[in-house]
């Protein structure tokens, strides 16, 4: 348990700032120790280590105070960054709420995100280009380039964009982008024309932003002591998510006297893909050798128990500040484990604890929160909150997984096969076809007015100036769409999935795409999905039961304050807290993710090819940790034994725990509740290991004959022994 000693007991009343810490406390506030000396820092670097739940919030918010009420620096003179609008503004609130501060000092603090900030600066300097930001019109654009130049689709939008912000967080133009390759060679010529038409139409981006100032301070020297001499204390929060062009550009700012004051986790830093860079937070002493370190290792939010596991679980990291989390909190129960048969199952068993935990009135739905990897995860237990009429809300995509981008066409397919005049599902399929979705749209309604016809696709083979292999294509098209109606559900899936399996696999530009792994397990799980369905029509019926359902519960999820769940990915869970965690899916090859087992083999251009597994892996973990430290009373991790039809081990980060019997007793086993439906094949009886532990109620097939010679091993779960005993199974 953590120590309890806060101002009250450290702050004297002969301490010359004792006024300031007794008005702190009259308003609510009490610092612990680390969080008073952080608070006390004045001039010079500082790294301010805030461990999940630590109240790092609280103190900036004190420190800021502090400079200002206790030292009388110029509001004026404080710049404090962070990486959301939200956060900005709760930050200036909670400046507003602290003792002695008049709202005019308040307002003269510069407070707002890096791209605020210097969007500003570059307002001023007379540049009034708009903020291109609509990702659908950055992928027009790219489209029409990569056909003026003969590529057709060579390359996904998506990773042509996660290339230009790769270089251009690491303070690279477009001019800069090196040339080794064929590849290297077009993706260089597609940016630069990309870039031009930009600028034609007086257009910059968000990393334009930052990439412009860079340069903007790096060669104007008045420019750059302007900012100096404007402010001396710089704030920076959340200081793990920090990439390389703002790094440069707070230092540029913080010069001569470097009184900069950075708070962060190198143990949450999850958004490596958006440029952040964990070493920045790692290596902040090497860079200022003049730091004072301060831990905030005191967690507020979670239980012993809870803590105690994200220690375990973190503490496998190599590259990290080392650092051990206590907590303030009592343990009123171990986390659970759940070992589901599959994601359908694990989502039956999750909603309907719920539903029961709701109607016994120990807890509401808003107490809960359901946590993934990815948003393809997330599809089963989705429909059952849906099917169950359970209330919740998603963070990110409002529609059910079969509207996704990627989905809706494989479902259009289908639907094609049943009614070839459904206009939005031929709609949905034009792209894959090489054609134009309004224009083509257009032309088919115009000739079904004058020529019906039983199929709506079949009107393309009459357009005007149609390409001999565009013709071919939809010929091919259609013949599928025929044989697709005789096939069971799985089967026409897996027919439809070859036309974007051939989409990813074919060329070998598509192996820069960092989408690829998560097209893959998107068609995975519409194959998951469907298998659960004989025919195309009853899978048809029960996706559009779900489709409807969703739109009838919009309304609820919209109100912020409704009592509802709710379902998110981890890296949407960051800063977040709940009573009640599910983590589900944390098994090998999804936590971790295949992609980060395997990091070696990637050829993808925006990852830098030294970049090993093992690095990767952490990344991974830190996922593990994030979502663990998400829970404040209660955390369930949840490990479906299949996935996506194939067998799944339990996720590393969960068995490295249990190597020796101490630690394997911090997490409990809950046996998931038999499915009602009825179970198909014959029981028999199999010899087993049996924990006997009252705790505990993990069992083991014996598989080998020499088994049998044992007396007893150690049970992988809790560590307590395991003896030999018999199980009823269903015959393999």
């Amino acid at each position: 348990m953590a120590n309890a000693m806060t101002t009250f007991d450290l702050v004297t009343a002969d301490d010359s700032d004792a006024s300031y810490f007794r008005a702190l406390e009259r308003s609510g506030i009490w610092l612990n120790k680390p969080q008073l000396q952080a608070t006390r820092h004045y001039e010079g670097p500082a790294l301010v280590l805030a461990g999940a739940g630590s109240g790092k919030t609280r103190v900036l918010s004190s420190r800021a105070g502090y400079l200002l009420s206790f030292h009388h620096v110029d509001p004026s003179d404080i710049l404090l960054l962070t990486f959301t609008k939200k956060a900005a503004q709760e930050m200036k609130e909670r400046l507003a709420l602290l003792p002695g501060l008049s709202p005019s000092v308040v307002r003269n603090v510069t407070s707002g995100t890096y791209h605020s900030i210097f969007l500003r600066l570059l307002r001023g300097q007379g540049d009034a280009r708009n903020i291109l930001s609509n990702e659908r019109q950055k992928h027009v654009y790219l489209k029409k380039i990569m056909k003026q130049l003969g590529y057709k689709d060579n390359y996904e939008p998506e990773s042509l964009l996660a290339i230009l912000s790769h270089y251009k967080n690491n303070m690279v133009p477009v001019e800069g982008l090196p040339v080794k390759t064929l590849i290297d060679k077009e993706v260089k010529q597609i940016l630069t024309e990309y870039e031009k038409v930009k600028r034609n139409y007086g257009y910059m981006d968000f990393d334009d932003i930052l990439l412009d100032c860079y340069f903007l301070l790096k060669q104007n020297q008045r420019m750059r002591q302007m900012m100096q001499n404007r402010f001396a204390f710089v704030l920076c929060d959340e200081w793990q998510d920090t990439n390389p062009v703002q790094y440069e550009l707070i230092k540029m700012i913080a010069l001569p006297q470097n009184n900069l004051f950075v708070v962060g986790d190198d143990d949450q830093t999850i958004y490596e893909f958006n440029g952040a860079d964990a070493s920045i937070i790692l290596n902040f002493s090497e860079q200022y050798p003049e730091t004072k370190t301060y831990k905030l290792d005191v967690n507020y939010r979670s239980s012993t128990s809870i803590v105690g596991l994200a220690n375990k679980v973190i503490a496998f990291n190599k590259k990290r500040h080392d650092k051990t989390l206590q907590a303030v909190n009592e343990a009123k129960a171990s986390p659970h484990f759940l070992r589901p048969n599959d994601v359908n199952e694990e989502a039956e068993e999750i909603v309907q604890q719920i539903i029961r935990d709701v109607k016994a009135g120990d807890r509401a739905y808003k107490d809960y929160a359901i946590l993934y990897r990815a948003n393809s995860n997330s599809r089963a237990i989705y429909e059952q909150f849906i099917l169950q009429e359970v209330p919740f809300v998603t963070y990110g995509d409002k529609n059910t997984f079969y509207e996704q981008s990627l989905v809706k066409p494989v479902m259009d397919h289908l639907r094609l096969a049943l009614d070839g005049n459904q206009m939005d599902a031929v709609t949905g399929i034009l792209p894959s076809l090489y054609l134009n979705r309004e224009q083509t749209a257009e032309f088919i309604m115009r000739k079904e007015m004058t020529s019906p016809k039983h199929n709506l696709l079949a009107h393309t083979l009459d357009l005007p100036n149609i390409k001999p292999f565009q013709k071919k294509h939809i010929m091919e098209r259609i013949s599928l769409l025929k044989r697709l109606k005789a096939m069971t559900a799985l089967e026409a899936v897996r027919e439809v999935r070859k036309l974007y399996d051939a989409y990813v696999d074919a060329d070998k530009r598509k192996n820069l795409t960092m989408h690829k792994e998560m097209i893959k397990d998107t068609l995975s799980e519409i194959e998951s999905s469907a298998s659960r369905y004989k025919t195309i029509a009853d899978f048809i019926t029960f996706v559009d039961e779900i489709i409807e359902k969703n739109k009838q519960m919009d309304q609820l999820r919209r109100n912020n304050q409704a009592d509802v769940v709710k379902l998110m990915t981890i890296h949407k869970s960051k800063g977040l807290e709940f009573p009640v965690v599910y983590l589900i899916g944390a098994s090998e090859n999804v936590l971790p993710h295949r992609s980060a087992l395997e990091a070696n083999a990637k050829k993808d251009i925006v990852v830098n090819e030294q970049k090993k597994t093992e690095l990767a892996i952490e990344g991974e973990r830190r996922l593990a940790y994030v979502a663990i430290t998400r829970a404040q009373q209660s955390l369930y991790i949840s490990s479906p034994r299949l996935n996506q039809g194939n067998q799944t081990s339990i996720s590393r980060f969960i068995m490295d725990v249990f190597t020796d019997p101490i630690k394997k007793r911090q997490l409990q086993y809950k046996k998931p509740q038999k499915k009602k439906q009825k179970r198909t094949g014959k029981r028999v009886s199999v010899r087993a290991w049996e924990c006997t532990s009252n705790d505990c109620i993990a069992w083991k097939r014996m598989d080998k004959p020499e088994e049998a010679k044992q007396e007893w091993i150690d049970c992988p779960l809790c560590g307590s022994v395991m003896k030999q005993g018999v199980r009823e199974v269903v015959e393999r």
